[in-house]
């Protein structure tokens, strides 16, 4: 077990751009990258890691030695370390499957390489969030939004960037259109059925497709900014029937013989704006805006990295 662990943690490690080697039992890996040195153990034997623990390592490189930070991979949620970055089951799993995402998507996988001291990991990572939200203030406002399925810790790994994360409410039309009907030309039947859920984003109106199954009406988070929107609920109807007709639009082309001669007759074909029916609502979707280097921003309740602002300049009320 020992050495497929050591396998998965040179995988993770390689993923956040470490140059990782094996070394000498008792330890398994070093990893280093810049100025951070990282000595690997995957041990359940508590001498051992009581030893490591409490041990301090240091690497010479071209004659600079530098100070190794301590990481600790344990199933036994016994375990408690002073001095190391300790990873349990959950950390593990996560760290696998972003590696392995991070490597597909050719991006630098995010390690959060923070002590953990005196907390057994899997307590400390099941209930990071709970504490979290413990010492959030109530924010006072009640709004119709999707649910924050991605954590600002998750959200950092995700941009691959280190910085400051701040969760942002942007508001989106979310809309159901129906539309029926048909119109006849000659021996042409040319129905105008359909059916569909959207959202146009409320501020630089860019479409996306969602649907309101999971939009719950409850408190945001203490802290988070909500933006005013740009677009009015009517133009945004508007731009939704009229993408609607030109899009069920249809171009019909009838074959006529007189004679010797053949002839093509055409006539284009539109719905008609009384028998298209759009149900909208404003609602809003969570955001996290992490600023580092670079600024990015993932989408907080599918976990998608966005490749454009959802916004052009934030009002905040």
């Amino acid at each position: 077990m020992r050495e497929k662990a050591k396998n998965a943690m040179r995988l993770i490690l390689e993923a956040a751009r470490f140059e990782v080697e094996e070394v000498d039992e008792p330890l398994d890996l070093s990893a280093v990258r810049d100025s951070t040195c990282l000595l690997v153990l995957c041990s359940n034997d508590s001498d051992l890691i009581g030893q490591f623990d409490k041990t301090n390592y240091n690497l010479m490189i071209d004659d600079h030695e530098m100070s190794c930070k301590k990481l600790l991979f344990s199933i036994d949620k016994d375990i408690i370390t002073e001095n190391c970055i300790q990873w349990g089951v959950d950390e593990f799993v996560r760290y696998t499957g972003e590696a392995v995402l991070a490597d597909i998507l050719d991006r630098e996988l995010s390690l959060d390489l923070t002590p953990l001291k005196g907390k057994k990991a899997t307590v400390a990572s099941a209930s990071s969030e709970k504490e979290t939200k413990q010492k959030e203030e109530p924010s006072g406002i009640t709004l119709p939004h999707y649910p924050i399925k991605i954590t600002e810790q998750a959200a950092v790994r995700i941009g691959g960037v280190q910085g400051t994360a701040k969760l942002r409410f942007i508001p989106y039309f979310l809309f159901h259109y129906t539309s029926t009907g048909e119109q006849v030309y000659k021996d042409r039947r040319i129905p105008f059925d359909a059916d569909g859920w959207g959202a146009i984003n409320a501020i630089n109106g860019i479409k996306i497709e969602l649907d309101g199954k999971q939009v719950e009406e409850k408190e945001i988070p203490g802290g988070a900014e909500v933006s005013d929107p740009h677009i009015r609920k009517e133009e945004a109807t508007d731009r939704i029937v009229n993408e609607l007709i030109d899009r069920l639009t249809q171009k019909v082309r009838i074959k006529q013989e007189k004679g010797d001669a053949i002839f093509y007759e055409e006539k284009i074909l539109k719905p008609e704006k009384k028998n298209i029916s759009v149900d909208i609502r404003q609602v809003y979707i969570p955001v996290w805006q992490i600023r580092g280097k670079k600024i990015v921003e993932i989408n907080a309740f599918t976990g998608e990295l966005l490749s454009e602002p959802v916004d052009e300049g934030v009002e905040i009320f």
